[in-house]
Formats: C-alpha cells, structure tokens, sequence
C-alpha cells in the first residue's frame, strides 16, 4: 500500500494568494518562564536599550524564584 504524503509540485511561492503573509505583532504575547532564561539582564533577550527602568524591574521579579 502506497502512502500519499501530499503533492509532489509545489506552487511557486509568489503564486501563494490564499494566504496572510504579515508582519509580526508587537504585543499581545507570551512570555515564559523556562530553565534555559538567563536572570542576567545582560544576556536576556526579553531586555533591549530602549527597554525602561520600570519594565526591568518587572523582568527582574519575573525572573526572581523566590517571588510568587
């Protein structure tokens, strides 16, 4: 018995319009917490130069175990 794993031609992908293409949003998101974030703000992605005092300090104490 054979298996059909779908087409074997792909359309070209400018040719693709039955879809969305767009750009990401800037919010609302996700953020969690795992064994492989950093607490360092230096090495954490989530904190950026524009990032504001406020908003690390929140990062800070979602990083925090010892804060429930």
């Amino acid at each position: 018995m054979e298996v059909d794993k779908g087409k074997k031609e792909l359309p070209d992908f400018k040719e693709l319009d039955d879809r969305l293409i767009a750009e990401p949003s800037q919010g609302p998101f996700f953020e969690i917490k795992t064994n492989l974030d950093t607490p360092v703000t230096e090495d954490n992605p989530y904190i950026s130069s524009e990032t504001s005092n406020e908003e690390i300090e929140k990062i800070k104490r979602f990083f925090d175990d010892d804060v429930y």
